[in-house]
């Protein structure tokens, strides 16, 4: 995706403040309980493929029902978009309201179906 100048300063801004996880420790971390993989790509994309496991909390929802999906702001999340740009923003959010075992998974969705791992 070509992304504009405003989008990825915004995106360097946040990413001081941002934990990533390459995607094969996420799916470990997933697999054995550790993490909640969370999908914040468009509705859509989620539709059409996503990692194995993943909940789906959308970037338009996110922060607003992030509290009923996982209630303890201290549980290990793993967010994820199609490339690891959005789900860095959503992070950051995450953190501002008080989250504090937030990460995100580098190269997104794309990494993950590279490397092989499970998809539905």
């Amino acid at each position: 995706m070509d992304h504009t100048p405003g989008f990825l300063k915004l995106v360097a801004e946040v990413m001081p403040r941002v934990t990533e996880i390459d995607n094969r420790a996420a799916e470990k971390l997933v697999r054995t309980g550790q993490a909640v993989l969370i999908d914040v790509r468009e509705e859509s994309e989620w539709q059409a493929a996503h990692a194995a496991s993943a909940r789906y909390l959308g970037r338009g929802i996110l922060e607003r029902d992030i509290e009923r999906t996982i209630p303890d702001p201290a549980t290990p999340i793993i967010l994820y978009c199609g490339g690891g740009y959005r789900s860095a923003l959503a992070a950051d959010n995450l953190q501002k309201m008080g989250y504090t075992n937030v990460r995100s998974m580098a190269g997104g969705f794309t990494g993950w179906k590279a490397a092989g791992l499970p998809v539905e």
